[in-house]
């Protein structure tokens, strides 16, 4: 027993030995950094050498424990303190991002150099991220060259897919945005984004992260507006991000809009009210009206609880379209909103199932209650409609514009017998 009371602190000790010496070695980085400089001085300017340098390095020296070191070097030829300057402590190379040309090329080189570098070295992935994280956040620490070769470094690997957009984050840091360091970097950045990839590829990428909406952000609250945003970026040569911007609030107004009218009519409120709600936007954000009679129609069909039954539900959106149909006529002046008002209803009856008998009814009491016209329903049947169960849809129709062409023909037949 008394035994046992002793060797407890003995074992407790070792352990704690060991703890303690690996600690040690975790933040002592110095012979680390010796041998990753003595080599790319060895190397030189032949990135080849270095990306094979690095290769050979891996298998030896502990790239999991010093990640952040292994990628200051390379970035920066020294390990950086906080805010972006170099520790003077220790030896630097001279061969690094910072000391390189300042030139496309030579960034797409040493963008090959990381992608070799991360393929062989899987668990270097996240850490190569963060380091990326933040270095944008000592960009006050650098000279302007230094930030132009980081920012085309970054477009580049964001082009080639090697981190996420998710680092763009670093860039709504509260002093860079002050100083108009986050806009001037974020130019340079896109500039070599889209020198690799379109619009499109950009945009799916900020999408994925969800910095899509997040880009007015490198201003200041105080300019922090889509006029000033779309100037500063168009003058800058990048009238597509300019766009794309533009385009992302607009969608952002269009959804905050929607809501706001399903609210209104899930509160019962008078349809002149909505009406003149509606006006008010149409005014106050440009949109056309073609664009909202979309909108209207969406809040119109999400504002109720539809009924699982096929013949039931037919009824039932009759019903509830009778009601609303004063505010589907207000913003059908037009041949196109008509249209779309038509487009929108087909594509309604295709995706929901329950639908697809209930469009000629649909259409019938929208034309009785003048929000369709003729001329609209037979564009539509003859060559405007979408492929969406188009058979299907066409069919129901048949009946009903051969009955509106008759009346047609009659129309015109008795004007001229007038004549």
């Amino acid at each position: 027993m008394s035994n046992q009371r002793q060797q407890k602190p003995t074992l407790t000790g070792q352990r704690f030995k060991t703890r303690k010496r690996d600690e040690k070695e975790r933040f002592d980085p110095s012979q680390f950094q010796e041998s990753i400089v003595q080599g790319l001085n060895q190397t030189g300017t032949d990135l080849e050498a270095v990306a094979k340098f690095l290769d050979a390095s891996g298998a030896k020296l502990d790239y999991r424990r010093y990640a952040e070191t292994l990628f200051d070097i390379l970035v920066a030829g020294g390990m950086l303190a906080p805010g972006g300057t170099l520790s003077d402590d220790m030896t630097c190379t001279e061969f690094c991002l910072f000391k390189a040309q300042e030139d496309m090329e030579t960034m797409q080189a040493y963008a090959q150099v990381f992608n070799k570098l991360i393929r062989r070295y899987k668990y270097l992935e996240k850490g190569f991220e963060e380091e990326i994280k933040k270095l944008l956040l000592f960009l006050k620490g650098f000279t302007e060259s230094e930030r132009n070769k980081l920012a085309m470094l970054t477009g580049i690997l964001l082009a080639n897919g090697n981190i996420s957009a998710s680092i763009l984050s670093s860039l709504f840091n509260e002093n860079l945005v002050k100083e108009g360091v986050s806009p001037c970097f974020a130019v340079k950045l896109f500039k070599s984004w889209l020198s690799e990839k379109d619009i499109n590829s950009v945009a799916a990428s900020l999408r994925k992260v969800g910095m899509d909406n997040r880009l007015m952000e490198l201003f200041p609250a105080n300019k922090r507006s889509c006029e000033h945003f779309s100037k500063y970026f168009t003058d800058a040569g990048l009238k597509e991000i300019s766009d794309f911007a533009r385009n992302q609030q607009s969608i952002g107004a269009r959804k905050e809009l929607q809501k706001e009218l399903e609210d209104l009519m899930s509160r019962g409120e008078p349809l002149k009210d909505i009406i003149a709600y509606v006006r008010e936007e149409i005014k106050k954000n440009n949109i056309s009206e073609q664009t909202m009679i979309g909108l209207i129609w969406s809040s119109v069909m999400s504002s109720v609880e539809w009924n699982k039954k096929e013949e039931l539900v037919t009824e039932q959106a009759i019903k509830h379209l009778k009601q609303y149909s004063p505010l589907l006529k207000a913003f059908t002046s037009q041949g196109f909103s008509e249209l779309t008002l038509l487009l929108k209803i087909q594509e309604y009856c295709y995706d929901n199932i329950h639908f697809m008998k209930a469009f000629q009814k649909i259409v019938v009491l929208l034309y009785k209650a003048d929000v369709l016209s003729e001329e609209a329903i037979l564009k539509w049947y003859n060559e405007a409609h979408l492929a969406k169960g188009k058979s299907v849809f066409l069919e129901q129709m048949k009946k009903f514009v051969e009955w509106l062409k008759n009346a047609e023909e009659e129309s015109e037949s008795e004007e001229e017998d007038a004549d």
